[in-house]
């Protein structure tokens, strides 16, 4: 099983940086004070859904078969994704594709209107 780097201090919480670089092959090393990317900052279960949604282009519709998650769901775990990626502060417009799946949702019955009604709402 292959190591995963960790962004936070398991004892304080705090973000880590890297301070050693190492070559397998020819045994070089660096040292130095290197911050880590965005990423590596995730919790494995932020990572996981990253993934996917890349993996889906996207494409809220197929994240929700993919991970078997509702659609409000799907965009919950978004949002935390965006804010822990540290662009909590950005005002997110909603496009018409959204407006479109959570009507096509209420008319599938995978919704009722009161959920529909709370979406709208929050995007």
């Amino acid at each position: 099983m292959e190591n995963t780097v960790i962004g936070v201090c398991p004892i304080c919480g705090q973000r880590l940086e890297v301070s050693a670089l190492h070559c397998p092959k020819c045994d070089t090393e660096v040292k130095g004070h290197f911050h880590l990317c965005k990423f590596c900052y995730l919790t494995k279960e932020q990572r996981y859904f990253a993934e996917v949604f890349i993996k889906c282009r996207g494409n809220i519709r197929e994240v929700e078969k993919e991970l078997g998650i509702s659609y409000p769901t799907v965009k919950s775990r978004l949002e935390n994704l965006v804010e822990a990626m540290g662009y909590k502060d950005k005002v997110v417009r909603p496009n018409k594709d959204e407006h479109m799946e959570i009507l096509r949702q209420l008319d599938d019955g995978e919704i009722d209107a009161e959920t529909a009604l709370n979406i709208l709402k929050n995007l």
